[in-house]
């Protein structure tokens, strides 16, 4: 398989959807780089969402096709608002589908200790006093916004 050429190899690629080619470029560094290419995700992009939306969120400045076409599916599954959304076990702030915030994982959260407030301690141990009851409320906000999805779901039926 390594000796086989680059063109190959995006031939190939152009046969994968979005997820699998994301898979495959797990595999190596070889793939991850050929997977990248602006052409790959410009044509997953314009098969998804057609030319006319292609041509209007063409990626400016350093940002790729992979890109705008991650920010356009975030779009599409968590809607344009504020949203705090979990993959996997960590959690995102995001806002127009752009990622603002990495939240931390669920799992950090359960082995942290201690109540919302802040000893003097974390003051003096912290270069950001008190940042954890900043992400302890936007937990609760995720998670209530989780919970009541269901209620609203139920509501419009």
């Amino acid at each position: 398989m390594e000796r086989l050429p680059a063109d190959v190899y995006m031939k190939i690629f152009f046969l994968l959807d979005h997820q699998n080619l994301a898979t495959a470029q797990q595999v190596c560094r070889k793939w991850k780089l050929l997977g990248s290419e602006n052409v790959l995700w410009s044509n997953l992009f314009k098969e998804r969402w057609g030319e006319e939306r292609a041509v209007f969120y063409a990626p400016v400045d350093s940002k790729s096709w992979k890109d705008a076409f991650e920010v356009q599916d975030r779009c599409d599954r968590v809607g344009v608002g504020l949203k705090i959304i979990r993959e996997g076990d960590d959690c995102y702030l995001i806002h127009q589908g752009e990622i603002q915030r990495h939240l931390g994982s669920r799992r950090q959260q359960k082995q942290e200790s201690g109540g919302l407030f802040c000893s003097e301690a974390d003051i003096t141990d912290r270069e950001e006093p008190c940042s954890g009851i900043l992400d302890k409320m936007l937990f609760f906000l995720g998670d209530l916004e989780a919970a009541s999805g269901h209620a609203k779901r139920s509501r419009l039926l």
